[in-house]
């Protein structure tokens, strides 16, 4: 399953669904939602988020175990540097291992001084690219400290995130490097909104990839997150950082807003749609975000 899940990305069109896991004890409510929706038969994988602005959440690798058993696909599963040293990255790949969560999403984890949690305090052992590594040595059979293991985990296939714009594209291209060369396989990008951001994204993969001494291709996925609300647009342009919003959705936005909240969300579908559609032209790779909004999601997958 987990084979066919990358053989996939590597040479077809792509879909992956991510889920937060809640505030609560269970994962259930996010699996029926999916079901209700049949979007398990409209996607090839999903993804869970781990504690997104350090909030508490239901467990990643627990919720991706629900998921993968749920509906027999793939989960990629987010794990964050701010909660975990050397040591327990290490146990927790393990585990995860032997229960065939074997698709990483590898994140440095948003500042601790953001959690809901007082007096929280991170890890940060390291950034992402130390858990890059730590999966590169368990693919050679050896821990990170170089102890082989008697039994070789299976295959772990990590994935990564990079920002979908930059003032200075030159500081994009430095860091999908970085992750090329540290061995991801795929390269998850914030939301998108245009074409040419899509295209600029892909020039600047393939010029990472040819820069890079590693010969294994990443492949780029494009992160897209529907807009239905001004208010959503008017916080990912101005609080979420690589993010670039047009200003024609803004434009649009606002005077739909003016006559009601239903022509607001009418316009705001149908930019989600038509953007969604010219993504799917450019690069039919698209990871799809949503804040659980997964009747959202089945409408943008059924137009």
């Amino acid at each position: 399953m987990i084979e066919t899940f990358i053989e996939k990305l590597r040479n077809d069109a792509f879909y992956s669904l991510e889920t937060t896991p809640m505030h609560e004890p269970s994962f259930d409510p996010i699996i029926e939602k999916i079901a209700h929706f049949g979007l398990d038969k409209k996607v090839d994988g999903f993804s869970t988020t781990d504690n997104p602005l350090a909030r508490l959440k239901y467990n990643a690798l627990f919720g991706a175990l629900r998921l993968q058993n749920a509906f027999s696909k793939p989960v990629i599963a987010t794990m964050s540097m701010r909660d975990r040293n050397k040591l327990a990255l290490q146990s927790d790949l393990l585990g995860a291992n032997e229960n065939d969560i074997r698709t990483i999403l590898c994140l440095t984890g948003d500042p601790a001084n953001a959690s809901d949690q007082p007096s929280l305090k991170g890890v940060f052992e390291g950034n992402s690219t130390l858990l890059l590594d730590i999966v590169h040595c368990f693919n050679a059979g050896i821990d990170h400290s170089g102890k082989p293991f008697k039994t070789t985990p299976k295959p772990i296939y990590p994935f990564a995130v990079c920002n979908a714009h930059a003032n200075v594209p030159k500081n994009l291209l430095k860091r999908m490097r970085t992750k090329v060369e540290h061995g991801a396989v795929g390269i998850i990008t914030q939301p998108v909104y245009s074409k040419d951001n899509a295209s600029m994204l892909l020039d600047l993969l393939a010029q990472a990839q040819s820069d890079s001494k590693n010969e294994h291709k990443t492949e780029l996925i494009l992160g897209f997150f529907p807009i239905v609300r001004l208010r959503t647009a008017q916080f990912l342009a101005a609080h979420v950082s690589g993010i670039y919003v047009p200003s024609i959705w803004m434009e649009k936005l606002t005077r739909a807003k003016k006559i009601s909240e239903e022509e607001e969300k009418k316009v705001g579908f149908e930019l989600s749609l038509q953007t969604f559609k010219e993504l799917q032209k450019v690069h039919p790779k698209i990871h799809i975000m949503s804040a659980n909004n997964f009747e959202l999601v089945s409408d943008i997958l059924k137009a």
